[in-house]
């Protein structure tokens, strides 16, 4: 067919050892990662598949240099492009571009070395220099363009309003994991009805409600009552984890799904330490109404209260 390699894009390689590479640099550049393995010790290295046996290096997959460059000189456009904007319509540019970054590299062992969190750090380098050109100074902008959150004292986030705060996303609250795809088992298809293992791989199935889907793939499978996998056939059943009687909320954070029976357990005990609550409760109003008024048992262990005897003696 006539095809050949270009030079300037081929070399020979050694990923773990740079004598044995052309150029004495070991590991290589793919669609924009960096592979390349390096020696570890007997608890930190890769094993075998099959014995098991240490094999004295670990593989990271990174994103390349090019790739990190490339990223920062477009974030670096959209911020010098948006000098006089507004600082939501920065936020509304610069959000896509970072979670599309990181949804690319969601498969590498970008957040294990550290490259997510010295993006981040770069951006807001960045972001500092943007804030003290529109200020003057940056302590003026750090009050003007930056709040906190929860533990965060540094979110980019505009503060028109106190409900749902537009913010910058960072990398480190993405995540990224070289180990965390797995393949698809050779005898498993879409078409096969097994629901769990779809729901558990996806997060969704045509045949599964959202919600339950949802829960199996952030479980990952197990039931968090029992601590077993469930399987196909297995009764699928939401539950509160802080119960509606006891104030939880109807969101995914106090959500779980169980077993059909590990349900039943939970509700059962549930419901007991329910009426513990609303029994204590009951005692405690109780007490401060007789503490309103002077009261004693009677010859015939009635509890009687001076409102009641003033009653009985008119």
């Amino acid at each position: 067919m006539g095809l050949e390699l270009k030079p300037s894009k081929t070399r020979i390689a050694h990923t773990l050892i740079p004598e044995q590479s052309e150029d004495r640099i070991a590991g290589f550049d793919f669609l924009g990662h960096h592979i390349q393995q390096f020696p570890a010790g007997k608890y930190r290295s890769a094993k075998h598949p099959g014995t098991q046996i240490p094999l004295g290096f670990k593989t990271l997959i990174t994103p390349s240099k090019d790739a990190c460059k490339r990223h920062q000189r477009e974030i670096k456009s959209v911020i010098k492009k948006h000098k006089h904007s507004s600082q939501a319509r920065l936020i509304n540019e610069l959000n896509p571009i970072i979670r599309g970054w990181v949804n690319y590299y969601s498969n590498s062992n970008a957040q294990t070395t550290g490259e997510l969190t010295r993006q981040d750090h770069l951006i807001v380098q960045k972001l500092r220099a943007w804030g003290r050109y529109r200020c003057g100074n940056l302590s003026q902008a750090r009050r003007k363009y930056w709040t906190k959150i929860g533990n965060n004292n540094w979110v980019f986030a505009t503060k028109e309003g106190d409900a749902n705060p537009l913010r910058l996303l960072t990398h480190t609250e993405f995540g990224s994991s070289s180990t965390k795809y797995v393949k698809v088992k050779g005898d498993v298809s879409p078409f096969n009805g097994n629901l769990v293992y779809w729901s558990i791989r996806m997060g969704r199935s045509p045949d599964l409600p959202t919600r339950k889907a949802t829960l199996l793939n952030k479980q990952r499978g197990v039931c968090p009552w029992c601590c077993l996998r469930f399987r196909e056939g297995d009764i699928l059943e939401t539950d509160h984890i802080l119960s509606r009687a006891l104030g939880g909320k109807d969101e995914y954070k106090n959500l779980q799904l169980l077993h059909g029976h590990c349900h039943d357990e939970k509700t059962a005990l549930d419901l007991e330490y329910s009426r513990k609550c609303k029994l204590i409760k009951y005692f405690e109003y109780v007490n401060k109404e007789l503490e309103k008024s002077n009261w004693f048992w009677d010859e015939n262990d009635i509890l009687v209260t001076s409102e009641k005897r003033r009653r009985e003696s008119h």
